[in-house]
């Protein structure tokens, strides 16, 4: 019994053995690339000029030519009011046009008549005068009964609405019976022969993609023949519903494929003249005015200083103190210790993109 009781005592003042003390974390494996920008955004194919058209006069609408959709060539009737009013003014124009030229023929007539007479002294200067200045009135109230009576047939002409250029039509504001005043739109006409490709950026990639004059862009209908495209405008203001800013993208004339209404997806890519390494903005570890990040080595983290060459929306360039292949630590770093044994959570370790993911704008698909 006081062997047993001894070797219990030894027992309960043993030390306890220690753990060894891991963390585990999050790592990627860097990789370098020369590509500098490498995005992607959704968007449609739009005209790039969208004419909304409506009649130069008041009136009913009596006819209605095209659908939505309908392919119109310049000078084609698109509409129609009715004319009858807009008629009878033109006939009344017409009638104070000639009543004009009949005073003014009857005033020439005087004229002539009275030069006769003044010729034989049988009348004065004066009176001559009066008739010439009687004649230059009647003239002059032809010429504006002659301006009114072309301005009335203007008007009458304009009870046909007719299309401006070549185009598609894209809307119609109006149909038959519909009473409209002068310049309501009724009906949308868009170009076919100058597209573009409208789309969102986020606001971080706005300054980078703004350099990027060319752009490759495919059609979700036949993503197999890609084509050059040209940034041709930047909103300066950011959407109030999406904050983001609008993109315009010309595309080539002769892209016959391209369809008012499809879906696009604009690429941009850039490539630096040196590969680079990048790792993300969560993986720095700030102390004492250094940079640093933790660099995992046979189980182990070790403190690695780097240099910031520049930023990529979340991924930052290093320009110095890392290189390719290198497992670099990017969530836990304010945990660690110089030493500090981890864990890498996952099976495998994720390997860095070469190059920044592709971006999608807000709402669209990449």
């Amino acid at each position: 019994m006081l062997v047993a009781a001894a070797a219990l005592l030894a027992a309960c003042s043993r030390p306890a053995e220690k753990t060894e003390d891991i963390r585990p974390v999050r790592a990627i494996v860097l990789a370098s690339s020369n590509v500098d920008v490498d995005a992607e955004f959704s968007g449609e194919v739009r005209p790039r000029y969208e004419s909304r058209l409506g009649f130069r006069v008041a009136g009913k609408i009596v006819a209605r030519k095209v659908e939505v959709g309908s392919t119109v060539k310049k000078g084609q009737v698109l509409m129609q009011l009715d004319p009858q009013d807009l008629q009878l003014s033109q006939a009344q124009a017409l009638a104070s046009l000639r009543a004009a030229e009949t005073s003014r023929d009857l005033a020439d007539a005087e004229l002539k008549r009275y030069r006769e007479l003044r010729a034989q002294n049988f009348v004065s200067q004066a009176v001559l005068d009066q008739r010439e200045s009687a004649y230059k009135s009647a003239q002059a109230n032809v010429e504006a009964a002659r301006a009114l009576y072309r301005g009335q047939s203007n008007q009458t002409g304009y009870a046909s609405l007719v299309a401006d250029v070549d185009g598609v039509v894209t809307a119609i504001d109006a149909e038959a019976g519909q009473v409209v005043t002068a310049g309501t739109p009724v009906v949308r006409v868009a170009r076919t022969d100058e597209k573009e490709v409208v789309f969102g950026v986020p606001e971080d990639k706005v300054e980078q993609l703004r350099r990027l004059q060319e752009v490759t862009v495919r059609l979700w209908a036949d993503p197999q023949h890609p084509f050059k495209g040209r940034v041709r405008e930047v909103s300066p203001v950011a959407d109030p519903a999406t904050r983001t800013y609008t993109f315009k993208v010309a595309l080539p004339p002769d892209v016959a494929a391209a369809k008012l209404g499809m879906t696009a997806v604009a690429q941009f890519e850039s490539r630096s003249a040196e590969p680079r390494v990048k790792v993300p903005l969560s993986a720095l570890y700030h102390e004492k005015n250094a940079t640093s990040v933790w660099v995992v080595e046979k189980g182990a983290v070790r403190l690695v200083p780097v240099t910031v060459a520049g930023a990529d929306g979340n991924d930052i360039v290093v320009g110095s103190g890392l290189t390719a292949g290198q497992t670099v630590v990017t969530a836990g770093v304010h945990l660690l210790k110089p030493g500090q044994k981890v864990r890498i959570l996952g099976d495998d370790v994720p390997k860095s993109a070469p190059q920044t993911a592709p971006q999608t704008a807000p709402g669209g698909a990449a």
